[in-house]
């Protein structure tokens, strides 16, 4: 038996009758012979895995009245037929039916009574590939976590023996109502104390990079350490950095309201090698390419609704703070920065230098606070008054009346450069599906793999029901920078993968938006782009 770490189980206490907490993965396999069973290689494979990979094998038990984090137990219970499941596509099997299924399954809260897992083979895609959904609740693992999960389930060799029977392990009995609330009572004595000293330690590190040494109590170095940080922002002296701290609020958008149960979802792919030759055109790196092409796509999709505010927007980027060296690998090690998105800029080169500036200014504020004592802090806060709150905030609807601290999540997760294999069949891409939240109805997360970026566009179906025009309009942004750049293309464009057909109706602001930023292009020039970005873009998800 195991306690939740604080931030593992944060991600519990988020969710609410219309928020999940679960992150999602679809992976498109080649099928290695027309006879091949991904059911069955499916079923077999995890099968053998149980023993070894304990996130598959635990499930919750939680403390009563909501008192301290949950447990983990080896489930006494486990079904192995409960996780695994099977759905074939109707004909014809495009790329937008796909996404409809995923949209329906991740829009359904995870079992709690058991593994917080589940794994759907999807067959009858148009091509005769098939797909691997991958649903694991974030209390169990984080984005390097997940990347960790899919090389121990796939193969570097396509030709490997058969999974055997997996080690062995033991179940344990679900513990007691008293055993719980004994275990509790010892936690929560001592727990005041341990976050005195973590927050102590948050004081004298923040002390220390303001070069603070000469005042003596706890209070005064406090009070001189956010002093110093406040003043980042405004000027520079000595040694102290010269940093430009973003607006405390984002500006609002269609998506940045509160959210139904309901989702869509697109997914994307482009060449890695050509977002490389826009890093050396540019001087920057690739996750500067990455925020460019969303601050331009984003820029678009508001030009496009009539809403683009004349501030840039924020974005919040996770930030992983594992080290390798971690005793567990199956829990939760990431922090965030934000920074701004330049979607105030008509100038695609522009924008690219913005990013770069914004995501260094933000990395240096993040190196101000230590994040891992930030993520020890987070294990000392009340459960039930975590759960009230989001709870509260939900059911009054706050994020309509609130503005938010940020727009959107943009993820850049590194993948594997090496082929792998899943039973023979080869993985040919990995789109992410995260979450979204009340006030935040918009996420972005992208994957490389191999010489690709696989984008994953998770939205709330009501606040972004044109996500598919979204997620092309990002994919034309890099035939604007290449344009803009003079770069040459390491890869010809690629058409888009087929899809049914755009969904109309879009919505409209709730109010227009005042003033426009000067350098703004016509609407209708604005719109026009933005209908071409599949004769234009490379898209392929084939």
């Amino acid at each position: 038996m195991k306690q939740l770490s604080g931030l593992d189980a944060a991600f519990l206490y988020m969710e609410t009758p219309t928020t999940f907490g679960h992150v999602t993965g679809l992976m498109i396999f080649e099928r290695p012979s027309p006879d091949y069973d991904p059911y069955a290689a499916v079923h077999a494979k995890f099968a053998s895995l149980v023993g070894e990979l304990e996130p598959l094998r635990r499930r919750l038990v939680a403390v009563p009245f909501g008192l301290d984090h949950p447990y983990w137990v080896f489930d006494p219970a486990f079904d192995l037929d409960f996780h695994i499941r099977e759905l074939h596509l109707a004909r014809p099997g495009l790329v937008d039916q796909l996404a409809e299924q995923v949209c329906r399954i991740i829009a359904r809260p995870m079992d709690r009574t058991r593994p917080l897992w589940e794994v759907y083979v999807i067959d009858g895609l148009a091509d005769g590939r098939w797909a691997l959904l991958t649903k694991y609740h974030h209390a169990t693992i984080d984005g390097a976590s997940g990347q960790l999960m899919l090389q121990i389930v796939t193969d570097t060799e396509p030709v490997v023996p058969p999974p055997g029977d997996g080690p062995a392990w033991e179940p344990e009995a679900l513990p007691s109502t008293t055993e719980l609330l004994r275990r509790t009572a010892g936690q929560l004595a001592r727990n005041p104390f341990r976050a005195m000293r973590v927050q102590a330690r948050i004081v004298g590190r923040l002390a220390d990079a303001a070069g603070i040494h000469s005042v003596s109590s706890a209070a005064g170095r406090a009070g001189d350490a956010v002093k110093w940080v406040a003043q980042l922002g405004l000027r520079s002296s000595g040694n102290r950095p010269n940093l430009s701290l973003p607006a405390v609020t984002a500006p609002p958008t269609p998506w940045n309201k509160t959210i139904t149960s309901h989702r869509r979802f697109a997914m994307r792919s482009t060449s890695l090698d050509n977002v490389k030759r826009l890093k050396d055109a540019t001087g920057s790196t690739v996750n500067d390419i990455v925020m460019a092409i969303c601050a331009g796509g984003l820029r678009e999709y508001l030009l496009a609704h009539d809403a683009l505010p004349d501030r840039p927007l924020r974005a919040m980027v996770p930030v992983s703070i594992r080290t390798g060296d971690e005793a567990d690998p199956w829990t939760n090690r990431v922090s965030a920065i934000v920074a701004e998105l330049p979607t105030d800029c008509a100038d695609p080169v522009e924008r690219v230098a913005r990013c770069r500036k914004a995501m260094q200014d933000a990395k240096r504020t993040h190196e101000l606070v230590p994040a891992d004592e930030l993520v020890d802090l987070s294990r000392y806060s009340p459960p039930v008054l975590s759960t009230a709150a989001v709870r509260l905030a939900s059911r009054l609807r706050l994020a309509d009346r609130v503005s938010q601290p940020f727009n959107v999540v943009i993820s850049n997760v590194p993948g594997p450069r090496q082929p792998l294999y899943f039973a023979g069949a080869k993985l040919c891409h990995q789109f992410p599906v995260s979450i979204v939240t009340d006030g935040q109805g918009l996420n972005i997360t992208v994957v490389s793999y191999l010489d690709r970026l696989d984008f994953g566009f998770i939205a709330d179906r009501e606040l972004v029901p044109d996500v598919w025009d979204l997620a092309d309009m990002h994919v034309a942004e890099i035939t604007r920078l290449f344009e803009a750049t003079g770069a040459q293309w390491a890869q010809p464009p690629q058409p888009p993968s087929p899809r049914r057909g755009p969904i109309k109706g879009a919505p409209k602001p709730a109010k227009a938006i005042a003033k426009q930023p000067a350098n703004k292009p016509a609407k209708k020039s604005a719109t026009k782009r933005a209908a071409k970005p599949a004769s234009t873009a490379d898209g392929g998800a084939r």
